[in-house]
């Protein structure tokens, strides 16, 4: 059995929407994986809990990563390894000097060693880069640890997978079956991990990830790169195939965190009926996404659904001068 750091606050609960569910016409639930913790929080640090066991195990003192300037994988990466008594260094993509504000603020607060590249950089050579400062730090003595972005590859995966099996356990605990489990997708890491669950253990749910960036087809391709090199280290009985994947592309809208009108006021009106926080970049999005399928007929009436709340509440504190109330 792979072993894992304990960092995050799990299980996680679930509760029932129940404004949202009325409205709406399905049984929502929502599965607060915003509450892992505080510093840590949202969906990254049950990936992390496996690449960190293994950097601990092997004496590494520097942990390296990367995402956008107000990445939540990168503040909670940054906030595990201080816990951890690790550094820090983050790649961060920027178009312009950013502001010292959300993610990015607790960044500095966490010491992490900031370096920034442009977006053109992140898209084509960001591993490389990422190598190169590895490198340049272990000539000075350090030992440096890369995680990939999101923390999504195999190993990371199985943050999801674990948490496929928590959901399974509150099933039986709740008296409830839920038929569609939805998540935000923007590095495919954690929807790897549920889709992998859920043909390994024969859950038979309808797995549906709403990208925020790029699209369905870079998405499946991806994920099922992961599924298939997780399956292949858990030694799992399935055979893992694209059509296992559902990514839905309808709503990335103008791009990677940029938000439309519309979204913000989702999110507004979402606040508004269940004090459910959701932020601009993933949650909104798909949840977004999730109300306009329900409305289209594309997820049925009366089904039970699981939205995965993945975190992101520092992100939307840049995006307050966007919200008109």
């Amino acid at each position: 059995m792979i072993q894992k750091l304990k960092l995050a606050n799990l299980p996680t609960r679930i509760i029932k929407a129940e404004r949202l569910s009325q409205e709406w016409g399905v049984n929502l639930y929502i599965k607060r994986d915003d509450q892992t913790g505080s510093e840590i929080s949202g969906n990254k640090i049950r990936k992390l809990e496996y690449l960190l066991k293994e950097a601990v195990d092997k004496n590494y003192d520097t942990i390296i990563t990367t995402g956008g300037i107000q990445s939540n994988h990168c503040r909670a990466t940054a906030a595990a390894a201080t816990m951890l008594g690790m550094k820090s260094e983050l790649l961060l993509r920027v178009n312009e000097p950013p502001k010292t504000e959300g993610n990015f603020f607790l960044d500095k607060l966490f010491g992490a060693g900031i370096n920034f590249c442009t977006p053109d950089e992140y898209r084509e050579s960001r591993d490389e880069i990422m190598r190169s400062m590895a490198d340049k730090l272990d000539n000075k003595g350090r030992k440096c640890y890369v995680i990939p972005e999101g923390a999504s590859n195999a190993l990371g995966s199985l943050g999801y997978y674990s948490a496929m099996e928590e959901i399974a356990a509150q099933e039986k605990e709740m008296g409830v079956k839920f038929d569609v489990v939805v998540v935000a997708v923007g590095s495919g890491g954690t929807y790897s991990g549920l889709c992998t669950a859920n043909k390994e253990l024969n859950l038979n749910k309808r797995v549906i990830g709403f990208a925020v960036c790029d699209d369905r087809e870079y998405f499946t391709a991806r994920i099922d790169k992961i599924n298939r090199e997780a399956a292949e280290i858990m030694n799992l009985r399935s055979e893992m195939n694209p059509s296992d994947i559902e990514i839905n592309d309808k709503y990335v809208g103008v791009g990677y965190a940029i938000s439309r009108p519309e979204e913000l006021d989702f999110i507004a009106k979402v606040s508004s009926a269940e004090a459910l926080v959701l932020d601009p970049v993933y949650t909104g999005k798909a949840m977004f996404g999730l109300y306009n399928e329900i409305k289209e007929g594309n997820v049925p009436r009366g089904s039970n659904v699981l939205f995965i709340h993945t975190g992101g509440l520092f992100g939307l504190f840049p995006k307050q001068d966007q919200f008109e109330f």
